[in-house]
Parts: C-alpha cells; structure tokens; sequence
C-alpha cells in the first residue's frame, strides 16, 4: 500500500485539478453550481436545487471519495489515474457524470 505521504501529495494535486476544472466549469453559462474547498481535502459542490456533492480525501483507505444523490464512489490512484474501485470509471468521468445528473444540463470537466 502506498505510503501516506505520496497518497495526500497525490490526492492533494487531484483535488487541485478538480478544483481548476470546477472553477472553469462554474464561470461557463451552463454551469447552475457553486463549489467551496474545505480544510482537510475537502471540495463541496452545491446545486440552485440546494443538493450537494462531496468530494474528499480518505486517507485510511488510500482513496478519494465522492458523495452524490446517486451514491458513493470510491477512487485509488492507479498509474497516475484515479480509478473506480467497483467499475474502472475515472474520477472526473464520475464527477462529470453526476454533475450533469444534478445540475439537469450536460456539465463536461
């Protein structure tokens, strides 16, 4: 198992990719959400419905999770990808994926 160091270095530089992505995203006119970035790899995205979706850093399990409306999604760091841990889906395919679903217009990361 990857050493905690190297999974937060790595989970951290992920979050960041995200959080530019979001920020992008946001600023676009399809975009119906705001996102804030928490202590402790934390990024909670909430929606004009007031639904949110919470991404955050697990470091005992070595993964980056992902709450949305519908379900949780765990990520391991395979080969400088973050994979599904049930199905082999990548995190921003996942976020895109349930942002859409939440937002009800296509949002692509």
């Amino acid at each position: 198992m990857m050493e905690e160091r190297e999974f937060m270095a790595e989970a951290d530089a992920e979050l960041a990719r995200i959080e530019s992505l979001l920020e992008a995203a946001s600023e676009s006119d399809v975009a119906t959400f705001d996102f804030e970035t928490k202590p402790g790899g934390v990024i909670e995205i909430e929606f004009e419905s007031g639904s949110k979706i919470i991404l955050n850093r697990h470091v005992a399990a070595r993964e980056i999770w992902l709450a949305a409306k519908s379900g949780g999604y765990h990520f391991r760091p395979v080969y400088g990808r973050w994979l599904g841990t049930r199905d082999g889906e990548e995190l921003v395919a996942a976020l895109s994926r349930t942002l859409s679903e939440q937002a009800g217009v296509r949002i692509a990361l």
